[in-house]
């Protein structure tokens, strides 16, 4: 299910598979490399704040600034894929969009192992979204894991 009210601002990181799929799946998306593809990551979350896009990349730095530095967002969806090929990054973002799109929406989200970890912004719990991963905090994790793939 689509969520019609998402935008995005896709990072140079994450590749333009990315977001050619989103703008043919009729989301408002733009990309940083149109913009400035040198952009500093701090520039890129306030023109994502002040058009309501959500970041999506591979740069673990955003989370630097969203947690340590309490900078403000409107979404932040991190791809933890550092060896995977456009396909796989592209493969991963269906998945999310067509299972979690109404409910990634100004969180802060993390697809890793392949598991996606939502965190909603200002709160101090996870929003379940699935099983959580073994010995985890069922309050203040929660994690979905990928059907019909296991990466290694």
């Amino acid at each position: 299910m689509n969520d019609p009210g998402l935008r995005f601002l896709i990072d140079v990181s994450a590749g333009g598979g990315i977001e050619k799929y989103l703008r043919e799946k009729g989301y408002d998306t733009k990309a940083v490399r149109d913009i400035d593809p040198r952009m500093e990551d701090e520039d890129i979350i306030r023109i994502a704040v002040s058009e309501g896009r959500m970041v999506v990349t591979m740069d673990k730095d955003f989370g630097e600034l969203v947690y340590r530095c309490s900078m403000r967002h409107s979404g932040i969806l991190l791809l933890r894929l550092e060896d995977e090929t456009g396909t796989e990054k592209l493969r991963v973002v269906i998945h999310i969009m067509e299972n979690y799109s109404s409910q990634i929406k100004d969180c802060f989200c993390v697809f890793q192992n392949e598991r996606l970890r939502i965190r909603k912004t200002g709160r101090r719990s996870m929003h379940v979204t699935g099983r959580a991963e073994p010995g985890a905090n069922n309050r203040q994790q929660s994690t979905t894991a990928m059907s019909g793939h296991n990466h290694q």
